[in-house]
């Protein structure tokens, strides 16, 4: 889901009114701005809070003067000079409320904190621009009681000292020292951090991880180097502090809520139409079509000033980043665990140890450290509910980054989640089997995992956990397991492992389904596991459940994608033909908009061709609608779709020219540009 203002913080995107506006607009549109300044004063200001309130004072008394302007002949015959002033003051206020919300945004306590010299800036440069505006503002037509209120409003905004609050100082002077410990890798001050913890009301479980998430947010925005060394060392500490200062989690303790959405999304909406790979810095042109921006700049480069969709002219120069698709682009891809280069020149990698360099690299290494040691001992140790809550911040650890995984990893805490999804207790065993599914994708892990039979557990709680997640995130930890070629050995020789995957299939939520999917799909990247899978009958249950109208696209592309690698040998084969494959296949491929489902199809069409003979090569030909998506896979497939395509033409043509003058069939027509191509 993209963030409708993305407008980062302490950024101040204010603009000029237009010189063509009138005079009772501007007015108002002064007084509606400064009403909604005002109404900051009910929020609570984290820092710099006695500068802001002096500013809000400041503005109270220019909308009293505005309203009073509004009903009288000023904005009838304003004077050049009025409205010169107005335009100023509108303008300086947009910087004002963003100021002011930033101040009072319960998210950014900590890095506001950090930055409470610059936003003594800020607030001196507003007081300066005010000063200005109402030094042009004409004074003679006010009546005497106005003239007084703005002379002082003008005396205020010209000799105000704006300083940081000594408060604030002292605050983050503690603050300081908290991260100058951590750079020597010593624990933090209890005392030290309980202070800047309480000075800005941040109280709770909930509150530190949304400071979390907004310095995580400001790392992958950021452009500024000099600024990502303190935000990891504020996010390190805030981790830290969640881990060890907060027992109790006060939120809703299911990570990936809100990416649910994401496992309804067609990967090829996100493929760039040019280059056909999933774009990473996507941007639209005027004729409202998104392309990579790599892409369209060589589309350019080579002369082309066209849209490549439309043919529409459109001005090199004017192409828009899509920050909305960029944002569902990222969220897919980590939801379904693909690796994506980002634009260039941003932050591609977002692991401390390899994107921060120098003491703050230290500083935030040694506070995740410190919180995974923390953790490792509580999972052995702790009582009941101090488990579930380590193994729950392990979960969100073990999500973000590599470097907490191999942290984890180092810390052994594989062994003591093996052992809690062990346990009778539904919210443990969850956490703990969410917290392997993440550490599976470290290398390091699997072994680990193997070696401390793990294989067993895992499988013993995809077929009888206590949660339908729990048996979820247990498919999905076999999926990663199956990555590495000896280990689909193992898993296979397990006898009820194919079959356990194969209940979750049929009885799994929608998220269940997919991960047993392709844990079935990685163990059949070993062929002697085939032979295992078609005694198991995955077949028919795969072609019994493509029948069914309601399947998602996803499930209907992983289902195809077994299928055609069992049909890589003549028994898969025989089998998917001999359980009435040739038709569903021939429904999909012509109902389908995903270009792997298509190109999934003409494999298995191609296998059953090729094994079935004559008779299902006859279907083939009598199916007109099948020319579509094979001519359409021609065009816009991949290289290795384009050559399956070509081969199934060919088959179909050289039949048809073989028995159509023995058949009063109207023969199929064939475009010789597409037969000879291959």
């Amino acid at each position: 889901m993209c963030d409708a203002n993305p407008r980062r913080i302490l950024t101040f995107p204010a603009i000029r009114p237009c010189e063509s506006v009138s005079p009772a607009t501007l007015v108002s549109s002064l007084i509606t701005l400064c009403s909604t300044i005002t109404s900051y004063k009910l929020k609570h200001l984290y820092t710099n809070a006695k500068t802001a309130r002096d500013t809000l004072r400041l503005v109270q008394n220019i909308l009293v003067f505005l309203h009073e302007i509004r009903q009288g002949d000023q904005v009838v015959n304003p004077s050049c000079a009025m409205i010169l002033a107005l335009s100023e003051l509108h303008f300086v206020f947009q910087k004002l409320r963003f100021l002011l919300e930033d101040c009072t945004t319960p998210d950014a306590r900590v890095w506001m904190l950090t930055r409470s010299e610059k936003v003594s800036n800020q607030f001196r440069s507003i007081y300066r621009s005010i000063s200005v505006a109402l030094d042009v503002l004409p004074l003679t037509q006010l009546s005497i009681e106005l003239k007084e209120l703005m002379g002082l409003v003008k005396n205020q905004a010209l000799k105000s000292k704006v300083i940081v609050r000594p408060e604030d100082k002292r605050i983050l002077d503690h603050l300081r020292s908290v991260l100058d410990q951590l750079e020597l890798q010593m624990a933090p001050d209890p005392e030290h951090l309980k202070r800047v913890l309480d000075y800005l009301g941040i109280s709770s479980w909930s509150e530190c991880n949304k400071e979390i998430k907004f310095l995580d947010n400001e790392i992958a925005s950021t452009t500024k180097k000099s600024d990502l060394g303190i935000l990891y060392s504020l996010m390190g500490l805030m981790i830290y502090a969640r881990c060890t200062v907060f027992s109790v989690v006060d939120c809703d303790k299911t990570p990936i809520s809100g990416n649910h959405f994401v496992s309804y999304l067609n990967v090829d909406d996100f493929r760039c139409p040019i280059s056909l790979e999933i774009m990473s810095d996507p941007v639209t042109l005027t004729t409202g079509h998104t392309y990579d921006r790599s892409s369209i700049q060589k589309w350019f480069r080579s002369g082309n000033l066209t849209c490549p969709k439309t043919g529409q002219k459109v001005d090199s120069g004017n192409v828009v980043s899509n920050l909305c698709i960029r944002n569902i682009i990222k969220k897919y891809c980590l939801h379904k665990g693909i690796s994506i280069a980002g634009p260039p020149g941003g932050n591609q990698n977002r692991d401390i140890a390899q994107t921060v360099t120098g003491s703050s690299s230290v500083a935030a290494e040694a506070a995740i450290r410190m919180a995974v040691d923390f953790l490792a001992d509580r999972l052995v140790f702790g009582k009941s509910e101090a488990k579930h809550k380590a193994t729950y911040e392990v979960r969100l650890l073990s999500k973000s980054s590599v470097f907490n995984r191999a942290c984890l990893v180092e810390a052994g805490v594989v062994s003591s989640l093996l052992d809690l999804i062990c346990v009778r207790n539904s919210k443990i065993q969850e956490n703990a089997m969410a917290a392997l599914l993440n550490l599976s994708k470290y290398p390091k892990t699997k072994k680990v995992l193997v070696e401390n039979g793990g294989l067993e557990l895992i499988l013993e709680v995809a077929q009888n956990g206590l949660k339908m997640e729990a048996r979820q995130h247990a498919a999905g930890t076999l999926f990663y397991l199956a990555s590495v070629d000896e280990y689909r050995d193992v898993i296979g020789k397990i006898p009820r492992s194919i079959p356990v995957l194969m209940e979750l299939v049929l009885n799994g939520t929608e998220r269940c389904k997919k991960n047993a999917l392709v844990a079935i799909l990685g163990l059949l990247m070993y062929p002697e596991n085939h032979w295992k899978a078609l005694a198991a009958g995955i077949v028919p249950m795969l072609i019994d459940m493509l029948k069914s109208s309601h399947q998602c696209e996803d499930f209907v592309t992983d289902s195809l994608a077994i299928l055609s690698t069992l049909a890589n040998n003549r028994d898969g084969a025989m089998a998917i033909l001999s359980c009435g494959a040739l038709q569903v296949t021939l429904d999909v491929i012509g109902s389908t908009s995903s270009k792997s489902s298509r190109e999934y199809c003409v494999t298995l069409l191609l296998a059953m061709c090729r094994n079935g003979g004559a008779d299902v090569v006859r279907v083939l030909v009598s199916n007109s609608s099948l020319m579509g998506p094979l001519y359409s896979l021609l065009t816009d497939g991949g290289s290795h779709a384009r050559k399956k395509a070509s081969s199934l033409i060919r088959i179909l043509h050289e039949f048809n020219e073989k028995f159509a003058s023995s058949t009063t069939r109207r023969p199929v027509h064939f475009p010789e540009q597409f037969v000879d191509v291959w």
